[in-house]
């Protein structure tokens, strides 16, 4: 498909399903806690993902070629791809769908600090520090608000953000380091196959791997190792070379609004007022940073 100026039908449906695909998979996450452990679940994920991933790749012809000088930043991007699910699957365990899912999607927020002082031309401008301070109060407003005390954790909702954090530095990683050259389909392999071994060994450092397994775990673990993490996340990437980036990334405030909805709706989650709030702070502030400046082609 020819590159994009704007969006158009297709990619609007798609950006919106894609972002439908990752408020399921909050719901898929917490759901499948109850039959494994968080980090042998995340281990399992990527174990499964990568191996997918390179069928893929065979599939489609795309080769499979480490250039010199990435590896120390491609086990970068795997450690820190560890961290960041070994901490959301947590989070999911401890705290609410909604919860989680808000503190994660400050991603945008992480970056465009860090991107300020490691980035050239990625500079704050005034709208985008209007947006990092109003998705800065909706984070604050969410932990503060202790209300729900019976279904979410403080502990939960800090992992939620440590998890946010670690794919805030994925993306610099990915954007400041020799991985950079390389094909979204091998960045998405050093991610993938560091964090599967990684996972699946200190998983049982965590407590028992087995929980109260049914056969619908499997095909929760399926949803996310194919519709997720392999093949979701490369046509992602794929809608980023059709698409402008910044109108690929502000349809990332939708997941957040319908993880909060899902939650409610499929898992009884309380609608707080609060939360209701933090998510328009949030999601508002996410429109604002991912705003091209006037200088910048949209």
């Amino acid at each position: 498909m020819e590159r994009k100026s704007g969006i158009d039908t297709f990619g609007l449906v798609s950006l919106t399903g894609f972002a439908l695909l990752l408020s399921i998979n909050q719901v898929a996450i917490k759901l499948g806690n109850t039959g494994m452990q968080p980090v042998f679940l995340a281990g399992l994920r990527s174990l499964g993902a990568v191996c997918v991933l390179l069928v893929w790749m065979r599939l489609r012809g795309v080769p499979f070629r480490i250039r010199p000088g990435t590896v120390p930043s491609g086990v970068l991007l795997g450690l820190l791809f560890s961290i960041e699910f070994c901490c959301l699957f947590f989070a999911l365990d401890w705290t609410t769908v909604g919860r989680a899912s808000i503190l994660f999607y400050t991603m945008p927020v992480w970056l465009g600090f860090a991107a300020h002082f490691l980035l050239e031309g990625e500079r704050l401008t005034l709208l985008k520090l209007a947006g990092q301070a109003l998705a800065v109060l909706g984070v604050a407003i969410a932990v503060l608000d202790r209300g729900d005390m019976g279904e979410a954790s403080l502990l939960g909702d800090m992992l939620a953000l440590c998890a946010a954090f670690c794919w805030a530095g994925i993306a610099l990683v990915a954007r400041g380091m020799p991985i950079s050259q390389t094909r979204p389909e091998m960045q998405l392999f050093w991610q993938l196959a560091i964090s599967a071994p990684i996972l699946l060994l200190i998983a049982p450092w965590f407590g028992p791997l087995i929980r109260d397994w049914q056969p619908y775990h499997f095909g929760l673990l399926a949803y996310q190792i194919v519709c997720v993490a392999s093949l979701g996340f490369l046509f992602w990437f794929w809608l980023l070379t059709v698409y402008p980036a910044s109108t690929v990334v502000s349809f990332s405030f939708l997941s957040p609004t319908l993880s909060v909805i899902l939650g409610w709706a499929l898992l009884g989650e309380e609608l707080r007022s609060s939360i209701l709030l933090s998510l328009v702070l949030v999601c508002a502030g996410i429109i604002l940073i991912n705003r091209p400046g006037k200088d910048r082609p949209r």
